[in-house]
């Protein structure tokens, strides 16, 4: 039987929250393992919209500067509907403190935390699937698809997404369903800079919805990129095979012509990268007296309407790794990490509930109050300033924020005047 050693900790999941909280606690002292299900890291899917709080903790991971290199930024979120009305303008520059949010790819953060990791020394070890996490005298010992018990830890943090099914065995759901609306996912070439500086969102009713977020660099070398994403029910979804390209193609060109250049790129059904969501609360994102921490997607996952999940995610891990010290009290410890983010998970987890219906859904009847009232709101200083602040990422109530730690790099507070 393999000795315990009491400062190890595993992380079942290689995303940006697992990656992060594998760094963290490595540069906190822990040795650290990171279990991966597939063979290889290769990002899928299209861009993340980083806001300050997500660029924060890269910063203290002292990779924000390489991701700035390579995002896109956002200075604007534009909404209209098909008929060309404005619906919702925010401008992050009413916020008058410096903030931007970045596009950035996928594999651009990957490679960033992979970098992090590497050096602060967290060995990671892929194509292991872990579907269990056994309950030992020694600590949580993860438990391979095929059945072998892997050694034991004193922490494990499951980091596997929205969908993981370690969730299931390991905690205990007040809520754990899938969204009856999903999105279509398509990453293109922006050479023309076409997209750059707005996230733009075009509706039509609350049935069509098409978004395109600006997502930079892979590389220093690659091309600016933009991200198209269209809104669908899951039933709708049957598989690249049975989509009629052409017709949906030219459905997304009738709802936005000025993106023709971007959906023209689309030439198979099989760039299309389909992604359901769930709706996850946790009745508690730890069990203290195992050693087990649940962050990110695996613990709270939600609709993308305020584009706050893989922020949430890194914040999750920043947190867990300031209270879960090596030498600290380990269950007080994770109770206290559960407490810190109790608040700010929880504002976004009900927005986003709440949010969904008015931009993805069979109920009709929304959009004409929310086509009639968000114009309003973003007029009004009041309520355009905290829309902004929940895009931003920083609200944990109505009328609360989370005290901020970040402020805008000099060169990009400066050019947003």
């Amino acid at each position: 039987m393999a000795t315990h050693n009491p400062s190890r900790a595993a992380i079942i999941g290689c995303g940006p929250g697992g990656q992060a909280a594998a760094a963290m606690l490595a540069r906190a002292g822990w040795a650290v393992d990171v279990f991966e299900r597939s063979p290889r890291l290769d990002p899928i899917g299209a861009g993340l919209l980083l806001q300050p709080t997500g660029l924060a903790v890269l910063d203290d991971l002292d990779v924000g500067e390489p991701i700035r290199n390579l995002a896109a930024p956002i200075d604007a979120l534009l909404g209209t509907t098909r008929a060309g009305r404005t619906a919702m303008r925010l401008s992050y520059a009413d916020l008058r403190d410096g903030s931007v949010g970045l596009g950035v790819q996928r594999t651009a953060i990957a490679n960033a935390l992979q970098t992090a990791m590497h050096h602060h020394g967290v060995a990671l070890h892929t194509g292991v699937d872990i579907t269990d996490i056994a309950h030992t005298p020694n600590g949580p010992a993860p438990v391979t698809h095929s059945g072998e018990q892997l050694a034991a830890y004193q922490l494990a943090v499951v980091a596997s997404g929205a969908r993981s099914p370690l969730r299931t065995k390991l905690a205990r759901a007040r809520r754990d369903r899938q969204y009856p609306w999903a999105a279509l996912w398509f990453i293109g070439d922006d050479p023309n800079g076409r997209f750059t500086g707005t996230l733009r969102q075009v509706y039509d009713g609350t049935t069509q919805m098409i978004g395109f977020l600006p997502s930079g660099r892979a590389a220093p070398e690659a091309p600016n990129k933009v991200s198209f994403f269209w809104s669908l029910r899951v039933t709708d979804w049957q598989g690249p095979d049975a989509l009629d390209l052409n017709r949906f193609k030219d459905t997304a060109r009738a709802l936005a012509r000025f993106a023709e250049p971007l959906i023209d790129q689309l030439e198979s059904a099989d760039q299309l990268v389909f992604a359901p969501y769930r709706d996850v609360i946790l009745a508690s994102p730890v069990l203290p007296d195992r050693g087990i921490a649940l962050i990110g997607d695996a613990a709270h996952a939600m609709s993308p309407q305020l584009g706050q999940g893989v922020n949430l995610a890194l914040l999750d891990a920043q947190t867990l790794a300031a209270h879960a010290s090596p030498d600290a009290d380990l269950p007080a410890a994770l109770t206290r990490f559960a407490r810190a983010r109790r608040k700010h998970n929880a504002f976004y987890s009900l927005a986003s509930r709440w949010l969904t219906p008015f931009f993805q859904s069979d109920q009709r009847w929304l959009a004409p109050p929310r086509d009639l009232l968000l114009p309003a709101m973003c007029r009004v200083p009041w309520t355009r300033r905290q829309m902004l602040l929940s895009l931003k990422g920083v609200k944990t109530g109505p009328f609360t924020t989370r005290r901020e730690t970040h402020q805008a790099p000099r060169h990009i507070a400066a050019t947003r005047g």
